[in-house]
């Protein structure tokens, strides 16, 4: 009998791209083989830490008496759900013919735990190997296999993974569990949720108190050029004294402008870093409305069923210098349709000098997001895959083109004792906006002033107008020290804006970078943070998000997140160290401390239990209150209670109070379907034949009408389209999100109060 190797994926399509380029041809429902080797798959995780009912009876019941639950041997279970390919895994690891074992789940701190929990659970002792792979390829594949790494090398990886999981299930059930049961509501709270949720209420806040307050400045037009008055000793545009400007503008209105100094200086600009799946999740929000999961989820159909794009939970901007060997096979690869011409011209140019994309030491377990050297074909994606695709490989072809250069001119001139500024900027040669079809801005958090760094506006001297043409003659005509006339004298005015509400894409990059949200900024904290990467990881923060939409802990209002009534509550009766994003930073640093080695992770456990202990004495002796404002006196058609109204993520909801009863039931939902009188997009209520359309303008239309309108219109949209959509967005509210604690409430009942 020859010996074979078993192979370890973490999805069936990954398991079925290894086979192919491993030769496994024989088919089973629950593995492939071949004359070397076997491949099979987990789904997601097969195996969890086991509920708090499995340590004892005691626990069985939501009791305070029994907390804190510190198991002192932990024990494993397999999923209920996956326990046929768990069956199926757990065989194949016992057969005589297999001698060693491939772990080949996604190659990360959640992967390796994947895999070793059921090799654990299995009671397998057989030898570990390791691929180690950022993208499916078949290319990618070979590589791997030729490059397989002990499994001891990532032992202390698996060490800190299972730090994670046991460290959140400790203080994550516990505090769950006494604020559920001191409050009598369904209250949850964990180490990245509950911080995430006090940084949405603090920005609340800071809206709330924001005082509007008007400013001013003045402007000055002379020879077709508008120049702004700047503070001499401030260098601001503006000033919130009207009555100084009021004086500056009577001053000057007899006065000559005097141009004092003109400078005109070429400056080269480089293009935006490569994709981390944080800033790609921030622009698809910003771009095109996608949520943190939806970015994640296409990205990952990209790189599993396409296989056209690279890992996408990744943290890094950047790539490693054994890369640059394969840049040539990428850019051929995506040299289709609109990339076509400038990939082609970029593959045959060659890398010069130390590109700025490339830096060994910001790149840990995986690269930017990147093209694969797959062939693409663009006419097997879907409309919302093209635009993810699009934006990753324009940046990929961005950073490889030449700097982008421009002149920039800025004069400065005087009226009497009064500085006055224009600046005005002249393209000389695209370079990396040729990728964007020269129409790239970079996308902000907040609006652009409409003034530059130093108060002046920008006045535009880009080649392609003709206004900007007699602009841009205007300029070269200047002469420094030259006397000019002034046309026009005016006084502007403007108020001051509060922060904006987080959006996703906002609110998943403030978590990746807490620090400008705090309102009490400490040193210790600021390092730790940007040490650590923030708020959760890339791979866990989209779910994050979904949970706190799913828990009706906050809603959106628009693209804007708004935090609900129970949000607000929770956030009043958590101890305090669980709304600080100190904790889980800290928590990061020492995991990854563990996984480097630097660290035990006994040591951190044992202090993360003495934590727990004092965090449920800090909950049992609180006196705040819960209350339900969102009560309705409808009651629960399968167990009687009343339910409660909410805001769901996709439209609004009623539901059952009672967790275990789970009842739910859908009153409107979100539609992109755009009202005829306001053209705002409208919502979907009702039932069956009783379905109809309502726009906050008051306009109402059956869904009958509607379908009938629409085909005479030629949009050709059937009842078919509209319940597939409605599918969709209740399959995406009901996603699962894999945390340790995520099914505790499942066992809980509540009473009517």
């Amino acid at each position: 009998m020859s010996e074979k190797t078993l192979v370890i994926a973490e999805k069936p399509s990954v398991a079925r791209d290894i086979a192919r380029v491993m030769h496994c041809s024989k088919k089973s429902n629950t593995y492939l083989e071949g004359n070397q080797y076997i491949v099979t798959w987990a789904l997601g995780h097969l195996v969890t830490l086991a509920d708090p009912e499995e340590y004892g009876r005691q626990y069985q019941s939501w009791n305070m008496d029994t907390l804190p639950m510190l198991p002192k041997e932990w024990k494993l279970v397999v999923i209920k759900q996956t326990s046929r390919q768990y069956a199926a895994v757990k065989e194949l690891l016992h057969r005589k013919d297999v001698s060693q074992v491939i772990i080949a789940t996604d190659a990360g701190r959640e992967g390796e735990l994947v895999a070793r929990w059921i090799l654990d659970k299995a009671g397998s002792k057989k030898p570990v190997r390791r691929l180690w792979i950022s993208s499916v390829t078949d290319k990618a594949i070979r590589e791997g296999f030729s490059n397989l790494k002990p499994g001891k090398d990532y032992e202390n990886l698996y060490h800190a993974a299972v730090a994670r999981a046991q460290s959140d299930w400790v203080v994550g059930i516990n505090a769950t569990r006494a604020l559920t049961c001191k409050y009598n509501a369904q209250l949850s709270c964990g180490r990245v949720q509950t911080p995430t949720l006090a940084m949405i209420a603090a920005r609340e806040e800071e809206i709330r108190h924001f005082q509007p307050k008007a400013y001013y400045g003045l402007k000055a037009v002379s020879g077709g050029i508008t120049y702004t008055w700047t503070d001499s000793k401030t260098g601001s545009g503006r000033t919130f004294d009207k009555e100084r400007i009021e004086k500056l503008r009577a001053q000057s209105s007899s006065e000559m402008l005097k141009i004092t100094e003109i400078r005109r200086k070429t400056k080269h600009s480089g293009a935006p870093a490569l994709y981390d799946l944080t800033t790609l999740q921030r622009e698809a929000n910003q771009k095109y409305g996608f949520s943190a999961k939806e970015t994640l989820n296409i990205m990952q159909r990209l790189y599993e069923n396409h296989k056209v794009l690279t890992y996408p939970r990744t943290d890094s901007r950047y790539l490693t210098s054994d890369m640059l060997d394969t840049i040539e096979e990428r850019l051929k690869a995506c040299a289709v349709g609109p990339y076509k011409k400038l990939a082609l011209k970029l593959s045959r140019q060659k890398l010069r000098g130390k590109a700025a994309f490339v830096n060994n030491s910001k790149v840990s377990d995986h690269h930017a997001i990147i093209p694969t050297e797959q062939f693409v074909d663009l006419s097997h994606m879907s409309h919302e895959e093209r635009k993810i695709y699009d934006l990753v490989v324009r940046r990929f072809l961005a950073v490889l083109c030449p700097a982008c250069e421009y002149e920039e001119t800025s004069v400065k001139a005087a009226i009497g004792c009064e500085v006055f500024q224009a600046r005005g900027t002249i393209l000389k040669a695209p370079g990396w906006r040729e990728a964007y079809d020269q129409d790239y801005e970079e996308l902000e958090e907040d609006d652009p002033e409409e003034y530059g760094p130093d108060g002046s506006p920008a006045f535009s001297l880009r080649s392609g107008s003709s206004d900007n043409l007699l602009q841009e003659e205007a300029a070269r005509s200047l002469r420094q020290g030259a006397s000019l006339p002034v046309s026009g004298l005016s006084v502007t005015e403007g108020k001051t804006k509060p922060p904006a509400y987080f959006t996703e894409g906002t609110l998943i990059a403030a978590m990746e970078n807490p620090v400008k949200y705090l309102r009490h900024k400490d040193k210790t904290i600021i390092r730790t943070l940007g040490e650590t990467g923030g708020l959760g990881t890339v791979a866990t923060r989209a779910d994050i998000i979904e949970k706190l939409f799913n828990s009706f802990l906050m809603e959106k209002r628009g693209n804007e997140i708004h935090l609900t009534s129970k949000g607000k509550q929770l956030l009043e009766l958590v101890p305090q160290d669980l709304k600080s994003p100190e904790l889980t930073a800290s928590w990061e640093q020492r995991l990854q401390a563990i996984a480097a080695g630097r660290e035990s992770d006994k040591k951190f456990m044992s202090e993360i239990q003495d934590y727990t202990i004092s965090l449920i004495q800090e909950i049992k002796t609180g006196n705040g209150t819960f209350r339900h404002d969102n009560m309705t006196r409808k009651k629960c058609p399968q167990c009687g209670k009343f339910m409660l109204e909410v805001n769901g993520k996709h439209g609004k909801l009623l539901v059952c109070q009672d967790r275990e009863c789970g009842y739910r039931e859908t009153l409107s939902r979100h539609t992109n379907a755009r009202c005829p009188v306001c053209h705002k997009k409208m919502e979907l209520v009702g039932k069956d034949d009783g379905q109809r359309f309502v726009c906050a303008c008051g306009y109402r239309e059956k869904l009958s009408a509607f379908e009938e309108r629409r085909k005479k219109e030629g949009k050709g949209v059937n009842k078919r389209d509209i319940n597939n959509y409605m599918k969709k967005q209740a399959k995406e509210a009901k996603e699962p999100i894999n945390q340790a604690f995520a099914e505790a409430f499942a066992k809980l009942k509540l009473d009517d109060n």
